[in-house]
């Protein structure tokens, strides 16, 4: 009975060491620490599970996804004395893909701070977009990660893929693709959307040099689904354009919640 107590004072005493230490910490913003921020890929309440899970949209028909696919970009946090951080343009693109386990957790290079918002766009900018080819890698390469993310005939990336099979769809299959900067004038489709993520009610980001800061987001399909407009695979199987996408970019607006931070 006696250890057992013991172990429960010195238990008492850790958690309270760890999270005043936590707590306390001293930060300073000349120096650069490290923020992961975690894709965690639903449809509902399930886990999405590719070619195997099978869901139910609003409009009561059943579905499988096989491809799910995203760009987030133009990272930013807000600091809780309101300072904003914007992380460079160059080091601000990533390519989310369900397939691709590594891809879900981005890793951010940011001052040392405590965090209460992270804000970024889902697809890639105008800018981005109309640059030279040189100026595109990595994920934005079109000749390699980026050969089945971008339109050759448009001249601009797909901001987010979604594909499956759903019995309601003429072809048994469906095929939603986002895209559309905007372009080169006003009138033309733009579905980039900004997403801004208030973190204080379930962690802020307290991130420090030599620890291990992680914002959790869960991406809920269904919501890309579901929302201001419900889609439906046998009125829309298929979107292969800007503006056919619109409903779709107005509902993913909502595609993601903050679960936790770990810090």
């Amino acid at each position: 009975m006696k250890n057992f107590l013991y172990t429960i004072l010195l238990l008492a005493v850790v958690t309270t060491s760890c999270t005043k230490n936590n707590d306390d910490l001293q930060f300073d913003t000349a120096v650069k620490a490290k923020l992961s921020v975690e894709f965690d890929n639903i449809v509902g309440a399930a886990d999405l599970q590719l070619n195997t899970g099978t869901y139910t949209n609003a409009a009561g028909e059943s579905f499988k996804v096989n491809k799910l696919k995203y760009y987030i970009s133009n990272f930013a946090v807000t600091n809780i004395n309101g300072t904003v951080y914007t992380v460079p343009a160059d080091s601000s693109y990533y390519l989310i893909d369900e397939s691709t386990v590594t891809s879900h957790r981005p890793v951010l290079n940011i001052p040392e701070g405590e965090y209460k918002t992270l804000s970024f766009i889902i697809g890639v900018d105008s800018l981005r977009n109309t640059m030279d080819i040189s100026k595109r890698t990595g994920v934005l390469d079109p000749t390699t990660t980026a050969a089945d993310m971008y339109w050759g005939w448009n001249s601009g990336y797909i901001f987010y893929k979604l594909e499956g099979t759903a019995a309601s769809a003429a072809t048994g299959n469906f095929m939603y693709h986002v895209g559309g900067f905007g372009g080169y004038s006003t009138a033309t489709v733009n579905n980039l959307r900004t997403i801004t993520i208030d973190l204080t009610a379930r962690g802020t980001a307290k991130v420090k040099a030599g620890k291990t800061s992680n914002i959790h987001l869960f991406a809920d399909v269904l919501k890309t689904l579901n929302g201001t407009t419900n889609m439906s695979f046998a009125s829309v199987s298929m979107i292969h354009a800007p503006l056919g996408a619109v409903s779709l970019a107005n509902n993913y607006i909502s595609m993601f919640t903050h679960d936790h931070t770990e810090n």
